[in-house]
């Protein structure tokens, strides 16, 4: 059976919640296979402001092992996938502390996915936003 995940997605602004401090225009995010058992996530998109926007990309590797994150000394990652269309990921500090967690999951019909996700921004500001994303 094929990934759910595969494929670019759309923001759905109108089904989606969002921050106040995270209100983007629009956006686009794209699940690939990375060659080594992951998934890698890219996305990009325009912010409240009109300005373009890339998010760094993420890769999921769902088999609970908790690994470095590339380039971002101090934190590691661990990605679980409690069924074939639901991917779990949190990011942490190397004393424990959480700094993000999300909730992946594509619809029943694959023609849906969405995202809760919680953190600390780049601003050390908290956010809950839960997205959802159209099949593109």
């Amino acid at each position: 059976m094929d990934n759910p995940f595969l494929g670019t997605w759309i923001l759905n602004l109108e089904k989606s919640r969002f921050d106040a401090n995270h209100r983007p225009a629009g956006g686009t995010m794209i699940f690939e296979l990375d060659g080594e058992g992951g998934l890698l996530m890219t996305a990009e998109g325009i912010a409240g402001n009109g300005a373009k926007v890339a998010e760094r990309p993420q890769k999921f590797v769902p088999d609970g092992i908790v690994r470095r994150l590339d380039g971002l000394p101090g934190l590691s990652s661990v990605c679980r996938s409690p069924n074939a269309s639901t991917l779990e990921a949190e990011a942490r500090r190397d004393d424990g502390t959480m700094i993000g967690k999300g909730v992946y999951a594509v619809s029943a019909d694959g023609n849906t996915l969405t995202a809760t996700t919680s953190g600390v921004d780049s601003k050390m500001r908290q956010f809950e936003i839960q997205t959802v994303w159209d099949r593109g």
